[in-house]
């Protein structure tokens, strides 16, 4: 099992920060390898990735999402991998975004680049690039502010999350 732990500094409130990160649709803009990720309900996400020209496609639920707070998820299956974001105010217009995923290398070539630190590079450029994404946008593309406890959506909130982001205009 590998770790890889971080943060970022971004200069957004909480709030804008959050929201942004619950549109998964939008992962694609700035994680480097990720093809696409769809939401087919509010615990459940599917994705497509790309790294070293092999194609992976796997399930991963949100386990616990608390609104600017965190996000934490696990896969369902191979490959076996749990990871947190975390969210914390450093005043009104600025946030801490923390992440930490745990994961197992599947097959030679992600041994491979998880012992080289490819791995932990690529994860760490992939959360500086979602600085700079939403810095650039200067607001959040859509939001989903449901709360998640035990993978379970709590009543006040069991809207499915925009299918669609909304993408901004002009």
């Amino acid at each position: 099992m590998s770790v890889i732990e971080g943060a970022v500094d971004v200069d957004v409130p909480v709030h804008m920060a959050y929201n942004q990160w619950t549109q998964f649709e939008c992962f694609p803009l700035f994680m480097r390898g990720v093809r696409r990720v769809d939401r087919p309900s509010s615990t459940m996400t599917h994705w497509v990735t790309r790294f070293g020209g092999v194609t992976r496609e796997f399930d991963a639920e949100v386990t616990e999402q608390r609104p600017d707070d965190r996000v934490v998820w696990r896969t369902v299956g191979r490959p076996r991998s749990t990871g947190e974001v975390s969210f914390r105010a450093l005043g009104e217009a600025r946030c801490r975004v923390a992440f930490r995923i745990d994961f197992t290398p599947r097959g030679a070539a992600a041994r491979a680049g998880d012992a080289l630190g490819l791995i932990r590079r690529q994860v760490q450029e992939d959360f500086r690039r979602f600085k700079e994404y939403i810095e650039g946008q200067g607001r959040e593309t859509g939001q989903w502010r449901g709360t998640i406890s035990g993978g379970h959506v709590k009543p006040d909130s069991d809207l499915l999350p925009p299918r669609v982001p909304n993408w901004p205009t002009g």
